[in-house]
């Protein structure tokens, strides 16, 4: 059978050859090595027909110009030969492209990244749509990678070598305009005369692109080059904390094209894509883009979701007016939030009004498209406009019986068939439900905050949730933009039960001397995004304390932490960054402010003096084996249904470092025997809350691992 062709060409009447893009069977258009031989097809075409004035690349998807190349193709690489061997291929078939004679004109609509936007960057010109789906960038870094296919050669040469590796660097994606201003493409047009403008540009005649401004012309040169790179070199060391090797590669890699010329650029580019798809970090950040890939195609349950056409959100508070700004304006929902008093309503209106009005200001989106989408949330302190939710969310405080009260009032101002999600973080959900009429019909969903920043959330059946209910909430869940995982209904649920064990330890080695600096720093330099004691602070030391006593009931000692200290903390008025005082001091501007250590915490209750005695290394060992050995009791108890939940939980949850894959990958590339050793070490050191869990034994016994293979195992 013949395999059909992802690219068609049709040569129109004024003789502009247009070549359409169209993965057969697939959503996103993806480069994959079979369409090497497509593409040389259709170019052996277009140079056989004398008459042809220019070609137009565009794609025949509705939202996506090409979104990158298909992963799986580096999954496959059994070397890192064969890896660079792929990458030669690509870089082959661009430069193939850019040879053409005649001009050859991309027209960019919807996501143009990785492999997409290095194809685009082959063509002479680059016209995108005006449209808020239409991003370019090169996020190979994201996975560990650099892009294989000339584009670390083509961009900084382009758009100018500072620009340039800003963007290779962080994985960053340029909207239309900014694209424009950047220099990165010729024209922006609406997206119904894409087409048409792309023809155009074709007759026009071919001229030379923009001069590149005299900064970026100085910083190409040997002098400028030299301060940019050593500058670039210590920055990225800072951010990274050596954890990431793919960025070293890509300042080496920029660096030899710029001093060497192009073809020892696109040299040193293949061998080090190829040295890079190899590594272990690769390995673990492409199994993270699967799992997540594969996690927003599953529908958490084996029955078809319920209607989702409108939502209510009990509570105006912080974390309310965060949910229903992003059940709003990212799952385009008509949202109506009931609160007490009107302050909680006019709170909550005004977070949603924040957050379009820079969106406004940042030139992101027009006034009356903000307007529009606040049009979608309403709100009033008693139950008018809830009779027909399909859905209510409930963010009130953390009291029993004041969520079992918001269930009998949803339950009887509601329709019968209105599903009650809870967004507590440690209340039992079957306690929620334990007087409801319709116990079937109440669920957890387990936000973050900030809401409309992490990724995450947790769904939280309980015994008697329906699957409908789980799948009709897993739904509501995508829609607004969140990778949920489906976790038990135990105390701590799964991410605050292994985020737990990992803050305590932090504090107990406050109490025996070590500085917060010390810990902090400790963390982040293993791959942690802050600290466990920033993190405390960022949360919130009232809120992120309140768990601990809830889960020591529950599972014993090892969730016990410094009473004394703890209960002195909060006796003086130390509540983190939201009341301006916690371990850390703030600023008063904002987020952004500078915050040092308060060193008046060392003088509380229990506290002994600074010694630093434990390392660095040391300091994260202890932090990090209690959280992998309770993610390996909540494998084995079910509170996670799969490695893949674990992982992605932990990694989308807390911040726990993608280069490691997630604690679950990171114990099996470790090995079962290892952790146990570690764990069986710090527990003759520390005391008994370091015992490996009996599944962590009886896999090191077995030899046994928590995936069930590697990353291409995965389907997407």
């Amino acid at each position: 059978m013949e395999i059909k062709s992802a690219f068609t060409l049709i040569v129109r009447p004024d003789n502009v050859a247009v070549v359409t893009i169209d993965v057969p069977d697939e959503k996103m258009n993806t480069l994959k090595a079979e369409f090497g031989g497509q593409v040389r097809a259709i170019l052996k075409q277009i140079r056989e027909n004398r008459a042809l004035l220019g070609v137009v690349l565009i794609s025949a998807k509705t939202d996506n110009f090409i979104a990158g190349a298909d992963i799986n193709m580096i999954g496959r690489c059994q070397s890192a030969q064969e890896a660079e061997s792929l990458a030669r291929q690509g870089q082959q078939v661009m430069a193939e492209i850019q040879s053409l004679t005649i001009p050859v004109v991309v027209a960019i609509h919807g996501a143009c990244l990785g492999g997409g936007l290095e194809l685009a960057l082959a063509c002479h010109a680059r016209i995108c749509s005006d449209d808020g789906r239409t991003v370019l960038g090169l996020p190979e870094v994201q996975l560990g990678l650099l892009p294989g296919s000339g584009g670390t050669q083509r961009l900084p040469r382009l758009i100018g070598v500072s620009t340039a590796l800003d963007m290779i660097l962080t994985g960053k994606q340029l909207r239309a305009r900014q694209a424009l201003k950047a220099g990165l493409v010729d024209e922006v047009v609406p997206h119904s005369i894409l087409l048409e403008a792309a023809a155009e540009h074709v007759r026009k005649p071919r001229h030379d692109h923009r001069r590149l401004p005299v900064r970026e012309r100085i910083l190409a040169g040997p002098l400028g080059r030299n301060l940019l790179f050593s500058m670039a070199a210590k920055k990225t060391a800072q951010k990274t904390q050596g954890n990431y090797p793919a960025t070293d590669k890509i300042l080496k890699v920029v660096e030899t094209g710029l001093a060497q010329g192009l073809s020892s650029g696109y040299e040193a580019e293949a061998r080090a894509f190829g040295e890079l798809a190899m590594t272990p970090q690769s390995k673990a950040l492409r199994n993270i883009f699967f799992a997540s890939t594969n996690i927003k195609k599953d529908p958490g349950a084996t029955v078809a979701p319920g209607p989702l056409r409108s939502v209510g959100v009990l509570g105006g508070g912080l974390m309310g007016g965060g949910i229903a700004y992003v059940t709003a304006i990212k799952g385009k929902l008509p949202v109506r939030i009931k609160d007490i008093n009107a302050n909680g309503i006019n709170h909550a209106l005004k977070y949603s009004w924040d957050q379009l009005e820079q969106k406004v200001r940042r030139r992101h989106m027009k006034a009356a498209e903000r307007d529009a989408q606040l049009a979608l949330i309403s709100g009033g302190t008693d139950y008018r406009g809830f009779a027909h939710r399909d859905l209510v969310i409930e963010a009130v405080f953390e009291d029993l019986a004041l969520k079992q009260k918001m269930v009998g009032e949803v339950e009887q101002y509601c329709a019968p068939h209105t599903i009650f999600a809870s967004n507590t973080s440690s209340l039992p959900i079957g306690d929620i439900a334990a007087f409801a009429q319709r116990p079937e019909q109440v669920i957890g969903l387990h936000f973050f905050s900030p809401v409309e920043k992490m990724p995450l959330v947790e769904v939280i059946p309980h015994a008697g949730t329906s699957e409908q209910t789980i799948a009709t909430t897993v739904k509501l869940a995508k829609k607004q933009g969140k990778t949920p995982i489906v976790v038990a209904d135990k105390a701590g649920f799964y991410v605050n039960r292994i985020l737990a064990p990992y803050i305590a330890e932090a504090m107990r080695m406050l109490v025996e001397g070590e500085s917060v600096e010390h810990i902090d720093n400790a963390l982040v330099k293993f791959g942690f995004p802050v600290g466990p004691i920033q993190l405390l602070d960022e949360v919130g030391i009232d809120t992120g304390t309140k768990i601990l006593p809830i889960l020591e009931t529950a599972y014993g000692e090892r969730f016990s932490a410094p009473a004394s200290l703890i209960q002195a903390i909060l006796n003086d008025d130390r509540k983190g960054r939201k009341n301006g005082r916690g371990f850390y001091l703030y600023g008063k501007k904002g987020r952004k402010s500078k915050k040092q250590v308060d060193s008046a915490v060392y003088s509380l209750a229990g506290m002994a003096a600074r010694h630093n005695q434990c390392s660095a290394e040391q300091v994260a060992e202890r932090c990090v084996m209690l959280m992998l050995n309770e993610a390996a009791r909540c494998m084995d108890e079910g509170i996670i249904r799969s490695a893949r939940d674990g992982d992605i939980g932990a990694v989308f949850g807390i911040g726990f470092p993608p280069f490691l894959g997630g604690p679950l990958r990171y114990m099996d590339s470790l090995g079962a025997g290892e952790v146990v050793a570690r764990l069986q070490r710090l527990a003759t050191q520390y005391g008994s809350r370091f015992t490996p869990s009996e599944a962590l034994l009886l896999r090191a016994e077995r030899s046994d691992t928590f995936w069930p293979g590697d990353e291409t195992d995965l389907p997407n």
